[in-house]
């Protein structure tokens, strides 16, 4: 099935590990094939990992836009995964976990980047709005 991605003007997007730039004009783009693609809004910075959710986030970010795996970036996703599970004791935020784990298994990365930015907006209802990372910015 193929992605339709509608573009801003000058919005950037990475497909396969490429930085991409829309030009002047808004545009579509269809994607025939299956492709690692996120936008602009969806990419976090090493910088803006600054909470527990936000370094699940990061690996598994990571290991969906990588061509290769890399077990440094698995066993961190494992870790931080663990530390966040073991500080919650709300039923739905460690079932999400549990999803999540379970899409990265699977190999199923953008699945869990999904999942993961739902532990994010837990996170920020529970520690107050931490304004860093991909939940503040939006989904225009």
């Amino acid at each position: 099935m193929p992605l339709k991605l509608s573009l801003k003007p000058g919005e950037r997007f990475v497909l396969n590990g490429a930085v991409v730039q829309n030009g002047e004009k808004r545009s579509t783009l269809v994607l025939q094939n299956k492709a690692s693609v996120l936008r602009e809004k969806d990419i976090m910075h090493e910088n803006e990992v600054t909470t527990p959710a936000r370094r699940i986030y990061f690996p598994v970010m990571m290991m969906y836009l990588s061509e290769k795996q890399d077990s440094g970036v698995y066993d961190e996703f494992v870790m931080r995964m663990t530390e966040f599970m073991g500080a919650i004791s709300d039923t739905e935020a460690m079932a999400e976990c549990v999803s999540v784990s379970r899409d990265v298994m699977a190999g199923e990365y953008y699945k869990a980047l999904i999942r993961c930015r739902k532990l994010i907006e837990f996170e920020d209802k529970r520690l107050g709005s931490v304004g860093t990372g991909i939940s503040d910015r939006g989904d225009s």
